[in-house]
């Protein structure tokens, strides 16, 4: 198994790195803050610690390697423990994990169940089963865990305006924008039901 790959940064995309090593590129798969954390070290040399899976079904004769990179042995750790949630595939443990790592293992050690459901791809049923499986084995992940942002704070009813608004096909960051801007001009707003419809009319330029 590749375990460790030291190399130069030839590109950065949203979910992956290219790595230089001598004369062979390496395409590394990364979790969202891997990538916001690399976004200057492009043309950088780099160290990722990694992870081998294959992709695909045995019976279809199609398993594609794959190298999964973080920025510590500690982080890869986590990763390990989060994908044995039942239902929690690699893939989308990537796309979830747009946030530090100690900040997602402390809220699953507090049961912050508002926190974890500004992940991306994860919804109360996934959030309910990360906390019963993993609450209580994370607290040594969970040390040196950023406070909360303001998206890390959302009250219950914009989470579920949040939910909606990504069931309909909006992006959870560009949503996530929306409720911030709709909620501070009208602070009187304490209903999904109320504040979907502003998002919308923010969305399409309407003054709200």
């Amino acid at each position: 198994m590749i375990a460790r790959i030291e190399g130069k940064l030839i590109q950065l995309d949203t979910g992956s790195a290219l790595v230089q090593v001598g004369s062979v590129g390496y395409e590394v798969m990364l979790p969202g803050y891997c990538v916001s954390a690399l976004s200057d070290k492009v043309g950088s040399n780099i160290a990722l610690c990694t992870m081998e899976y294959y992709e695909g079904t045995p019976a279809g004769g199609n398993m594609i390697p794959r190298i999964v990179g973080f920025l510590s042995l500690e982080e890869r750790n986590f990763f390990t423990k989060f994908i044995s949630v039942k239902g929690m595939g690699i893939r989308k443990a990537l796309r979830s994990l747009s946030i530090p790592i100690a900040t997602i293992a402390a809220a699953i050690e507090n049961a912050d169940d508002k926190t974890l459901l500004t992940l991306e791809g994860v919804g109360k049923r996934m959030v309910q089963q990360i906390i019963a499986e993993l609450k209580g084995k994370l607290q040594t992940f969970a040390v040196g865990a950023e406070p909360a942002g303001p998206a890390e704070r959302f009250e219950p009813f914009q989470i579920e305006a949040l939910e909606v608004l990504i069931a309909w096909g909006e992006k959870r960051s560009e949503a996530m924008e929306l409720i911030q801007i709709a909620c501070e001009r009208h602070p009187s707003i304490n209903s999904a039901e109320a504040l979907v419809p502003l998002v919308y009319r923010l969305k399409q330029g309407v003054e709200v």
